[in-house]
């Protein structure tokens, strides 16, 4: 199937203010698309869309509020007629060890890593399918594939976005839709910094491992390998692709330890297949 997109194709991007939302979305405007950017602080980009009056629109969107979710996508198809591609960017995350965890900070970051993401999928999927074609990136991360100390809170979101989008993969792709998991490693980006919270209490028993861990994407805090804007670059690449791929990792940091973690998955794997064997009836 060739490529979909051309250069009406319209985005709708979330979490424009910084990072990867921002990277991303002046690149796709850069690139001639139409792009609909949004934060919940929307002047923070305005001058953003502004130099492309025809093409650009940013609007107000709190990911988490279903009549903003609904106002942001019935503005995008009045100015635009439609939504080719939605991409799920907006998160936060979380430094706790599972102990640490405080109850209403997990929900809330699960509300927004995860079931906006779900809501505003469920209301551009319909367009999609008159249309017959359409694509959804979701930002994942490493961290939704690997668990790490730390972040267990966070990469239960992410790893609940890829459980989701490769069940979305196979059920809209009958239907012309493509999905794109989008999952960086360490990127320059703000989210070791107002994009993260900490708990309250720390509880020291864990100063060996998610302690050790935090200290040490502090210090790493605007020295990350990952470039925002080639990350951006690449997710358009996928995306105008004629055969996107379904799981994008992005840096050297995530490809090396996504290879690390099937090999040692492929081990346990194997030295556990007759106990796994053993559980079936008797052939």
């Amino acid at each position: 199937m060739a490529s979909q997109l051309d250069d009406t194709a319209v985005w709708l991007i979330t979490g424009c203010s910084a990072g990867f939302g921002r990277a991303l979305a002046e690149r796709v405007l850069a690139h001639g698309h139409r792009c609909v950017a949004t934060t919940r602080a929307v002047a923070s980009i305005e001058p953003l869309v502004a130099p492309f009056p025809e093409r650009g629109l940013a609007v107000a969107l709190d990911v988490t509020d279903a009549a903003q979710r609904d106002h942001a996508v019935a503005a995008a198809e009045a100015r635009f007629g439609r939504i080719d591609v939605l991409v799920n960017n907006a998160g936060w995350g979380y430094n706790a060890a599972v102990e640490e965890g405080e109850d209403e900070v997990v929900r809330a970051m699960f509300d927004a890593n995860f079931f906006a993401l779900a809501a505003l999928i469920r209301r551009v999927l319909p367009g999609m399918r008159e249309r017959g074609r359409g694509h959804i990136v979701n930002f994942s991360s490493i961290g939704g594939l690997i668990g790490n100390p730390g972040s267990g809170y966070y990469c239960a979101t992410k790893f609940a976005v890829e459980g989701l989008s490769q069940a979305l993969a196979k059920e809209a792709g009958p239907l012309g839709i493509r999905v794109t998991l989008v999952e960086p490693g360490p990127f320059r980006t703000d989210f070791q910094g107002r994009s993260m919270t900490l708990p309250k209490a720390i509880n020291e028993a864990y100063a060996q491992t998610s302690g050790a861990r935090r200290s040490e994407l502090r210090q790493s805090s605007g020295k990350q390998p990952g470039d925002p804007y080639r990350a951006a670059d690449a997710v358009i690449a996928a995306v105008e692709a004629e055969n996107p791929p379904l799981q994008l990792l992005l840096g050297k940091v995530a490809l090396d330890r996504a290879r690390e973690n099937l090999e040692s998955r492929r081990r346990s794997i194997d030295e556990w297949e007759a106990v796994t064997l053993s559980a079936d009836f008797p052939s």
